[in-house]
């Protein structure tokens, strides 16, 4: 069964989370920074060059979320922005996420 989060970035399909995503490389910090349209942005310290900015995203996800960086999959937007993100086995809800977001942007926050 598929059950849509009330902002839509996000929805659980069986064990999998999947996250509508705006990332933005080359940051000052790796970040929750808000909503972008439907999506959660995330600003991300690496840049986009040779796949490091993904690895930033991957990383921050997985930490955030509980998981090994094994159970982060890029599922599309490998080289775009706007991507969707499946993780599996999340400990930590898209609450997790959320609360950093609604609560006090900027406070999930990891180096990579």
């Amino acid at each position: 069964m598929t059950r849509v989060g009330p902002e839509g970035w996000f929805r659980r399909d069986g064990d999998r989370l999947v996250l509508e995503l705006h990332v933005q490389p080359g940051a000052g910090r790796t970040a929750i920074a808000g909503l972008h349209g439907k999506r959660l942005k995330i600003r991300l310290a690496a840049r986009a060059v040779d796949g490091a900015a993904n690895a930033c995203l991957v990383e921050f996800l997985a930490e955030a979320l509980g998981v090994a960086k094994r159970n982060v999959v890029i599922e599309t937007g490998e080289t775009s922005r706007a991507k969707r993100v499946s993780v599996r086995g999340a400990r930590g809800g898209p609450e997790a996420l959320w609360r950093s977001e609604q609560g006090n942007p900027g406070s999930a926050v990891t180096p990579c």
